[in-house]
């Protein structure tokens, strides 16, 4: 939620709740206006029914993001990704565009994961990586 407040306002607010909001902003890329809708849900390591399944179908690209001092927020990644691929891909057999960000670079004195481990993972996956800070 705080790299998606960030992309939209420009602000870092450092505290969510788990609500999950859908937000619609205008963005002019390549001179071209674009309208992104973003469907931002927190963590939910154990759902794999069908919510997760209609939020994947209703995306057509996703950015999973894991903090780099949270181990299990990374582990979960992999299955994540699965999903997705199973569910977007096994349609049409086209690539979904999936990004892996980690988030909190910033508090490196609290890492757990490291950079290398990222880029091995979405390297692995087939996936693009970065890692940012939202409140930087």
């Amino acid at each position: 939620a705080a790299l998606t407040v960030r992309f939209l306002t420009r602000r870092f607010i450092g505290e969510y709740g788990d609500m999950e909001f859908i937000y619609s902003h205008n963005l002019t890329v390549d001179g071209r206006e674009i309208l992104f809708h973003i469907w931002d849900v927190p963590n939910s390591q154990g759902e794999e029914g069908s919510s997760e399944e209609k939020r994947i179908q209703w995306a057509d690209s996703f950015v999973l993001v894991y903090s780099i001092c949270d181990r299990a927020s990374f582990n979960i990644l992999p299955l994540k990704i699965q999903f997705i691929k199973a569910a977007k891909e096994g349609q049409n057999q086209e690539k979904v565009p999936i990004v892996i960000v980690g988030n909190k670079r910033d508090l490196h004195h609290q890492r757990v994961v490291s950079s290398e481990e990222g880029r091995l993972l979405a390297l692995s996956l087939d996936c693009g990586f970065y890692e940012v800070s939202a409140a930087e």
